[in-house]
């Protein structure tokens, strides 16, 4: 095992509101520069910083961890300040016109939705109350409470079979993808909430369950957009929170896409295993998504902290080509997608699974979305 890396490069993402400030204060082209930087700027610095294959000791005890945890403890502050600052000035600025303004919004869902769910997510696998408590206040930033249950009490649990809504199926383009999770990821974690009640013999709708927690908190932001900047700010807020999920769903279709775990009868699936999620070692891309693409080891090991997980081999996890913000600019051009997957999609299931010979068959009698 190699030692942790420095903890530094993963503070770039502090240079993201930097950024939307400066388009803030100078408008014109400026308020448009967040969304390269996230996207372009990183997978150029893929291209230059290359593979990242080391893994650190996963026993590396939590005191050696403080300037990594940081990162995600300090993020609600500064990410929640840059949104409420955007919402009262950009509606009063003179020199910001409307589509200077929607650029602006744009850009704070790229980066609440890259940055801030991505860090909510970390968050939310951690046993402390107040980290826990920080994802949910992340989360209700973009009006997307529910991830929390769905995640943590579905997504993990079904991943790669078809009780998982943001299992993305084999053939399915985003466009597809994408309004049915928005409509069957909300139902599918209310159901796990009510489930875990009932098996306390307790109501759906008893004080404990969570739902009214984000009911709650959501209201309070979108109040708070209204106090702030009026009915534009409500609307720009909307934006921004619609940018940041959009955000998000790309990057759990392609972390899963085509990918499924074995059915062994009567509704009972193999284990989850390295193997059921696409894996990435751009070591950029991974700075800045405070390692979200050794997705293989977040899977097998949920509860292990973003510097410690570990990265896999090809005779181990399917890898992509490229690092998420150019995987997720393909997945937006179905076509283009397809090209790339399509055929890595039909070799993972030649290594993995080489006894099922008619897969279209096998998906269709599990799951009709499937192909």
């Amino acid at each position: 095992m190699s030692p942790l890396p420095n903890a530094l490069p993963f503070w770039l993402s502090f240079c993201l509101p930097v950024i939307a400030v400066t388009g803030m204060i100078f408008g014109g082209w400026t308020v448009l520069l967040v969304a390269p930087s996230a996207w372009f700027l990183f997978t150029l610095l893929d291209a230059l910083t290359g593979h990242n294959t080391a893994n650190p000791d996963p026993q590396t005890p939590d005191d050696q961890l403080t300037w990594y945890r940081a990162v995600t403890l300090i993020w609600l502050p500064v990410q929640f300040t840059l949104l409420c600052t955007m919402l009262w000035f950009v509606p009063r600025a003179a020199h910001l016109g409307t589509a200077e303004a929607i650029g602006l919004f744009f850009g704070m869902g790229v980066i609440s939705g890259t940055i801030g769910i991505n860090y909510a997510h970390e968050l939310m696998h951690q046993k402390s109350r107040l980290e826990r408590g920080l994802a949910d206040l992340l989360l209700a930033t973009v009006l997307y409470s529910h991830f929390r249950s769905e995640h943590l009490r579905v997504h993990h649990i079904h991943v790669g079979t078809p009780r998982d809504p943001v299992t993305a199926r084999y053939n399915e383009g985003f466009h597809r993808f994408f309004p049915r999770v928005l409509c069957q990821s909300p139902h599918s974690a209310w159901k796990a909430e009510a489930a875990m009640l009932a098996r306390k013999g307790l109501p759906p709708l008893h004080r404990s369950n969570p739902f009214w927690r984000y009911a709650i908190m959501q209201g309070a932001m979108l109040a708070l957009a209204f106090t702030l900047g009026g009915w534009m700010g409500l609307c720009l807020f909307l934006l921004q929170a619609f940018t940041a999920i959009w955000q998000l769903e790309l990057t759990n279709y392609i972390e899963h896409y085509g990918l499924t775990r074995r059915h062994l009868g009567e509704g009972k699936y193999e284990h989850v295993l390295p193997r059921h999620s696409w894996n990435a070692d751009f070591r950029a891309t991974n700075w800045l998504l405070i390692n979200l693409q050794r997705h293989s080891d977040h899977h097998y090991k949920p509860d292990r902290r973003f510097p410690l997980l570990q990265t896999y081999g090809p005779d181990e996890a399917p890898l992509l080509p490229f690092g998420y913000p150019l995987m997720t600019m393909a997945a937006m051009v179905p076509p283009v997608w397809k090209r790339v997957m399509n055929r890595r999609v039909k070799a993972w299931r030649k290594q993995f699974y080489p006894d099922i010979t008619d897969w279209h068959a096998y998906n269709k009698g599990l799951n009709p979305v499937a192909g």
